[in-house]
């Protein structure tokens, strides 16, 4: 044995030999490691007592609350099995109580584990999901792969209409594409895609309360309006679609009578600015649809809720609430610090069930791995550091008058070189220097953006209030730490901030072929109106940001420019530069 452990320890003490590797512990033992095991077709499929083969929902519920992933045909086989049942259900669809509604679920599967706690059992419950399964989550495909699995075990006992985020559009522009190509693949993606042209738009509970993701719509003059409509298809920026998915109430709902209300009397319906498409619907305009259709009340998710839920005013004849607001995705986008909250109906009684956020793992920006994600902030710091090594001269050295005439025909004679050229090659080293102060503003740009992305955040203007935005400056790292909770305190703070993201998306793709999108560096973020891609659909491409930077002729960095010119006419110049030469070894 020593005879072996002396050559082992000589092995190890050859020049260029390395090691064996060292794998550690995990440093929090309790946290279990992410399941890397994908489920076989034997623990995958189940085979019901008519014969029926349905994926096995309870192993799945486990597997995604582990991190696991999929074989690709198993994916593929709940979305495709899902599309064709979907297919076969109306627009508008019968739901009988005992129920629990649930509203938006945006990626957040530990919290849907939680929701089933506290929406009941499926022995004497059914479930009606109003949309919004994916998107903003890190868990997307997580939540539709599990609900979709929960529909191919209990059909009747699942109903899962559409949201506004479950469409191309949407679904590019934030978080789950990309979360599908991460974790799957495009085919993955594609199949969502046409699994959300199949989802039902709207349900109605025991013909008594119209469920929808968002609101009505002027076009919607009786239900039949719903039952005859295309629904399999992607939603436009208007139309009974659009409106059935993205309008909502009128701020100041149900106060319209009031003097110092900004509605004009008799109003039904305002442009909705806020979302960029659709509708406000006033209270008139739910009375008026509720007395047409001989319903009692509207129930809709769409927008998130401090409480969880939102009751608004009731109606004249009914005395019931006009619209019941349900948002199901607590501490939404791990900022907003609201309760998540169902309803359950049941006996002719309505119940409001409310629960806290659950721990989830935690993933960096638009799936980044910890390498990509540093980049701006490791390029920024090397950018700093080579600055630093620079300035090696000080304020009154930058100024100093520039080197007399003997010594520039000293340096000529030395080098060379004609004045001509001499000048071009001092300005080449001028050049470079200033490049370097470039490339610190495109890394800074960077780093905003990388900060921008992960979380709402906020800075502070002149005044000293505190305002939607970006955080700049040298404590701007504070991704997860108390920069956010300093800077968002409230349900108010985080709604203000996100106040863009409700929008309908306006971007057009950049299908040239220098319009390629890096893969290297975040995508643009979505925080503020100038960081999203342009009209030209330029985004920020790091190629196209790297380039337009470097050819900018404007430098707002005074210091780097005087530092550029001193160091350029300081330095000897020995001539044009030479090609490396490559030397042989033997």
């Amino acid at each position: 044995m020593d005879g072996q452990s002396n050559q082992s320890l000589e092995d190890d003490n050859v020049p260029g030999s390395f090691p064996g590797p060292q794998i550690p512990e995990r440093c929090v033992a309790n946290v279990d490691a992410p399941a890397t095991h994908r489920p076989t077709n034997e623990e995958f499929y189940l085979t019901d007592s008519a014969g029926t083969t349905r994926p096995n929902h309870a192993m799945l519920k486990d597997h995604f609350f582990k991190e696991g992933r999929l074989m690709e045909e198993h994916a593929m086989f709940i979305l495709q099995q899902t599309t064709a049942m979907l297919k076969q259900e109306a627009n508008l669809v019968e739901v009988k109580s005992p129920v629990t509604i649930c509203g938006d679920i945006h990626g957040q599967y530990y919290d849907l584990m939680k929701l089933f706690e506290v929406g009941g059992s499926l022995n004497d419950n059914c479930y009606l999901f109003l949309g919004d399964y994916v998107d903003r989550g890190s868990f997307g495909i997580e939540c539709l792969l599990y609900l979709y699995a929960l529909k191919l075990s209990y059909p009747t006992k699942f109903v899962l209409l559409r949201g506004n985020h479950e469409c191309r559009h949407l679904t590019e522009y934030f978080t789950f594409k990309r979360e599908c190509l991460h974790k799957y693949s495009e085919q993955v993606y594609e199949a969502c895609i046409e699994s959300f042209c199949a989802l039902p738009v709207a349900a109605l509970v025991d013909r008594k309360f119209f469920c929808v993701h968002g609101g009505i719509s002027p076009e919607l003059n009786s239900l039949n309006d719903i039952a005859t409509m295309d629904r399999f298809r992607e939603p436009g920026s208007h139309g009974l679609l659009c409106d059935l998915l993205w309008a909502d109430p009128v701020s100041g709902f149900g106060e319209e009578d009031k003097p110092n209300s900004l509605v004009p009397p008799g109003t039904t319906f305002l442009h909705n600015a806020t979302r960029g498409c659709s509708y406000f619907f006033t209270y008139a305009a739910a009375c008026q649809f509720l007395e047409r259709t001989r319903l009692l009340g509207i129930i809709r998710g769409h927008e998130a809720q401090d409480n969880g839920y939102t009751m608004f005013r009731k109606t004249p004849t009914k005395k019931f609430p006009s619209v019941i607001t349900i948002f199901s995705a607590p501490n939404y986008l791990d900022v907003y610090h609201n309760r998540g909250a169902v309803i359950k109906y049941a006996n002719k009684n309505i119940t409001i069930r409310q629960y806290n956020a659950s721990p989830h793992p935690y993933w960096l920006p638009n799936f980044m791995d910890a390498f990509t994600w540093s980049l701006p902030f490791v390029g920024a710091k090397i950018t700093e550091m080579l600055l630093a090594i620079l300035s090696i001269c000080s304020e009154e050295e930058l100024t100093e008058e520039d080197s007399s005439e003997d010594e520039e025909s000293k340096a000529l004679a030395d080098a060379s070189m004609s004045p001509a050229d001499y000048q071009q090659r001092r300005q080449q080293i001028k050049n470079k220097i200033m490049a370097v102060g470039r490339m610190q503003r495109v890394y800074q740009l960077l780093r905003e953006e990388s900060e921008a992305a992960s979380e709402l955040v906020a800075t502070e203007d002149l005044s000293g209030q505190a305002t939607p935005g970006l955080r700049i400056g040298p404590d701007a790292l504070g991704v997860q730490g108390t920069q956010i909770s300093r800077n968002i305190r409230s349900f108010d703070d985080a709604r203000r901030s996100d106040l863009m993201n409700e929008r309908l998306p306006v971007f057009e793709v950049d299908t040239s072929p220098s319009g390629s999108p890096t893969t290297m560096f975040p995508p643009p973020s979505m925080r503020l109106p100038s960081r999203r891609a342009s009209s030209m659909g330029e985004g920020l491409n790091m190629e196209l940001l790297i380039k337009k930077t470097l050819e900018d002729e404007d430098d707002d960095s005074p210091v780097v420019e005087k530092l550029a010119e001193k160091i350029a006419r300081g330095r000897r110049v020995t001539g044009r530069p030479q090609p490396l030469k490559r030397h042989e070894t033997t």
